[in-house]
């Protein structure tokens, strides 16, 4: 089941520069196939890069044409980016870390790493949109922590990935400006609302990406595309910056090509920040100190490990071809020692309605500021209320308008203890069902979306259906739960199958405790 990931075919018209050849570092070529040689712990993508540049095997310019390159080349057919930096300023800040290289100064530890960032997560020095024409041409005055966290370690911003409007939706189709393709079937989503920034990890433009999960929006993407996504405890990472869609579910997620290169990526970003009152003051553990390396795994390594699987996520509705996937890497658990058995959270089917009316009714408060006055752009009018109308009706798109109706009408003095409240209360009975299950489990399992990636428009006008499919994701954001997604299998569809993926669930604050390094080591042997 946990077969070897091979990259989509068409891509292969475009490969990178091969100036890298014979050298310690090397860039895929979307030809190759994904081997434990490539993306084991010790192989990372960050890993491999920081080594090659420091040993001057290569360097940060020849490293960053290579990706604008495949950028330039795949870009018109997937359509991950709303705004790709000036190529000259790149250019200029890889040459720069070569000079302090040749003048053997210290370089951060993310030196030479392309980034992507998703597009509701602001940046000073280019276009910050959340995907949306009511924020077009915004350009922020300020750097969300996350993104200066990043560069101060060196890292290079390659541009903003494009998103569903202000994060709500499941496909990208809810932008405003494109829709994003997924590179394993250009006829697919990508999934959402990070599709841009999935899609462009799993086609090679970038290194690693950020996004955001309110709901599933890190990891059903990171399913969608074959690629490692991580969505952290709520509050690890502080969430200044990023346009807020529901305060109490958002967080900044990350996808790598590695759970190496996730993790590495959540730990520059992670810590406490005086400008988020939400974000923890919790000591940030070292989580690279805690990779498990392939090659020093035992026959059975994750002997003991107490392992749940979710009844309710294997049941009816999952896709025939997702329930023998999960149910295949469960079997694998099992062999490398694992303890599974089956858990059952009664709560779970709560979560889907809840989540939707607390994060619309978030969502309808939130964008309240989106008046053509505040923020936004102004629409044309000599009355106040007019202005304010015509603002936000050619501003916002249709779904946006719909969840903003959903969320007042939730709040309304009418029906707020019907609605609002009681959600609340489910909320409540779904952190006490989770923690009752990690208390018995080491991590949870389940698939992270009950599909794979379905065709651009087929749920587009069958909301229902599309909110449906978050069914497996809106819970762990609910609880406030570490969760990851990795590639455990392939479905039928398109020219070399569809991935899926697995979704690991953690207890709060323990991204990367002492098993789930050793899934990260188990995870990329054997994929």
């Amino acid at each position: 089941m946990l077969s070897t990931i091979q990259p989509p075919r068409y891509l292969s018209r475009f490969p990178l520069r091969g100036r890298t050849k014979s050298r310690s570092f090397h860039i895929l070529s979307s030809a190759q196939p994904v081997t434990k040689t490539c993306f084991a712990a010790d192989k990372s993508q960050i890993l491999s890069i920081r080594d090659s540049l420091l040993n001057r095997h290569l360097s940060a310019v020849e490293l960053t044409h290579s990706y604008l390159d495949r950028l330039k080349q795949t870009e018109p057919h997937i359509n991950c980016f709303l705004h790709v930096s000036d190529p000259d300023k790149v250019l200029k800040q890889a040459q720069d870390i070569d000079d302090k290289i040749k003048r053997n100064e210290e370089v951060g530890p993310l030196a030479g790493v392309l980034v992507a960032i998703k597009d509701n997560i602001c940046t000073a020095d280019m276009p910050s949109t959340g995907g949306s024409y009511i924020l077009e041409g915004y350009r922020p005055p300020f750097d969300a922590t996350a993104v200066k966290r990043l560069k101060d370690l060196g890292a290079i911003v390659v541009g903003k990935t494009n998103l569903d409007e202000f994060g709500m939706g499941s496909t990208t189709e809810a932008s405003a400006f494109k829709v994003t393709a997924n590179p394993w079937d250009l006829s697919r989503v990508p999934g959402g609302s990070s599709g841009g920034s999935a899609a462009s990890v799993s086609a090679r433009q970038c290194v690693v990406s950020l996004g955001s999960d309110t709901g599933g929006s890190v990891r059903q993407p990171a399913s969608f595309c074959g690629v490692v996504g991580l969505k952290p405890t709520y509050g690890r990472v502080s969430r200044f910056g990023l346009m807020a869609y529901a305060s109490s579910l958002d967080v900044i997620g990350c996808f790598g090509s590695s759970v190496a290169d996730t993790g590495i990526l959540l730990h520059a970003i992670s810590g406490h920040d005086s400008l988020d009152a939400t974000s923890s003051k919790r000591e940030v553990p070292d989580f690279t100190s805690q990779f498990t390396y392939a090659s020093s795994l035992k026959s059975r390594p994750l002997e003991g490990l107490r392992v749940g699987l979710i009844r309710e996520t294997v049941d009816a509705g999952v896709d025939s071809g997702v329930k023998s996937a999960i149910e295949g890497a469960a079997a694998h658990l099992e062999q490398l020692g694992c303890v599974l058995k089956e858990v059952s959270l009664p709560s779970f089917s709560l979560g889907l309605p809840a989540y939707y009316i607390l994060a619309s009714s978030e969502s309808s408060s939130n964008l309240s500021r989106y008046d053509g006055v505040r923020y936004g752009n102004q629409a044309s009018s000599d009355e106040l209320n007019v202005l304010y109308e015509e603002s936000r009706a050619k501003g916002f798109g249709s779904e946006v308008k719909m969840r903003i109706l959903m969320g007042t009408y939730a709040l309304s003095a009418g029906y707020y203890d019907a609605y609002y409240k009681r959600a609340q209360q489910v909320r409540t009975i779904i952190r006490k069902s989770f923690k009752a299950a990690l208390d018995e489990n080491d991590i949870l399992i389940s698939p992270a979306a009950p599909s794979a990636a379905y065709k651009i428009g087929e749920k587009k006008n069958d909301p229902l259906a599309m909110y449906a499919g978050d069914i497996m994701t809106v819970n762990v954001n609910l609880a406030g739960l570490p969760a990851l997604v990795l590639p455990c299998g392939f479905v039928e569809g398109g020219a070399v199958g569809l991935p899926v993926g697995l979704q690991i669930i953690g207890a709060a604050f323990d991204e990367f405790a002492k098993h789930k390094c050793l899934l990260n080591g188990f995870f990329e042997r054997n994929l």
